[in-house]
């Protein structure tokens, strides 16, 4: 992804609320399963990571990208957002 793709998707980004919240669970398979889907759908998902999980966002997001097979777009504070390009509907065209 270049520059100008991440900063797209940021600017796209901006706009939408969190749809995940990680606590003190953190990651487990079904949350991973559900943000799956919803890249699947969505292809661009933000994820706010409460106060009370104790794991890192950036180490967070990394985990999060390898299971799903999507791309961190930023990490900001709490807040994590990750794109990966739908096989069926292709909502976003990157410049």
């Amino acid at each position: 992804m270049t520059t100008k793709q991440r900063a797209y998707l940021k600017g796209l980004a901006m706009n939408l609320d969190p749809i995940f919240q990680l606590g003190k669970s953190s990651l487990t398979p079904e949350i991973t399963e559900a943000i799956s889907e919803a890249l699947e759908a969505r292809e661009l998902v933000k994820i706010h990571v409460l106060k009370n999980c104790l794991d890192d966002p950036k180490e967070l997001a990394q985990v999060l990208a390898e299971r799903t097979h999507s791309q961190v777009v930023q990490v900001i504070g709490k807040k994590i957002v990750l794109y990966r390009e739908s096989k069926d509907k292709k909502k976003i065209i990157l410049p």
